[in-house]
């Protein structure tokens, strides 16, 4: 007879929640990769473009679904018990409520930046393009989340899985961020391939 302490049916929809919400943080990683890779313009082979654009797309979706199956897998918890309420209104869990609220907050943002990429060519993809940098914050508050309230958070493969992209991430911002000038770009050649990036991207 299996000891109830230790049978893993018990712990089941936590297990599925926690490998769903580190699969989620690895996707939103690339995606935010991708997107600043794009945005500075490192990679300009010919056809590479349109090839990130979709990468991009695929990635953020699949996102969106271990995001969702990260928080849903916890309605089965008997432990956290969290409800629809806990899963659903930011800070209202009782367990580490700040850092859960982050997630939820996270979680919202992701939605909301990952499907507004259909709705692009209604907005506008100038407009598009300027909300979709906060998907750089949907990264910082998911670090935040898993540091925060993640059982694993303590580990050093999962700190090392959450810090380590931090570097290049950090880096490929600071380029995004410097003037064009610094990098010694004329400005017609600046709007040819923002020109480019637009068409690219609808």
């Amino acid at each position: 007879m299996i000891n109830a302490a230790i049978d893993p049916t018990h712990y089941i929809w936590w297990l599925v929640s926690r490998a769903a919400g580190i699969v989620a943080l690895g996707l939103i990683t690339i995606t935010v990769l991708l997107g600043l890779t794009m945005s500075t313009r490192l990679l300009r082979r010919p056809g590479i473009g349109r090839t990130l654009v979709r990468l991009h797309e695929h990635v953020a979706i699949v996102a969106l679904g271990a995001i969702a199956l990260h928080g849903l897998s916890l309605l089965g918890d008997p432990w956290l018990h969290p409800g629809v309420r806990g899963l659903t209104i930011p800070f209202a869990l009782g367990y580490r409520p700040a850092f859960t609220g982050l997630g939820i907050i996270a979680g919202y943002l992701a939605a909301v930046l990952g499907l507004s990429f259909y709705a692009r060519r209604r907005i506008g993809v100038r407009l598009w393009r300027k909300l979709h940098r906060a998907t750089l914050l949907v990264w910082v508050l998911g670090a935040v989340h898993t540091l925060g309230a993640g059982s694993d958070a303590a580990t050093p493969w999962l700190r090392a899985l959450v810090m380590l992209p931090a570097i290049p991430i950090v880096y490929l911002f600071v380029m995004r961020i410097l003037p064009a000038s610094g990098r010694g770009t004329k400005p017609a050649a600046r709007a040819s391939r923002s020109a480019v990036s637009e068409e690219a991207a609808s």
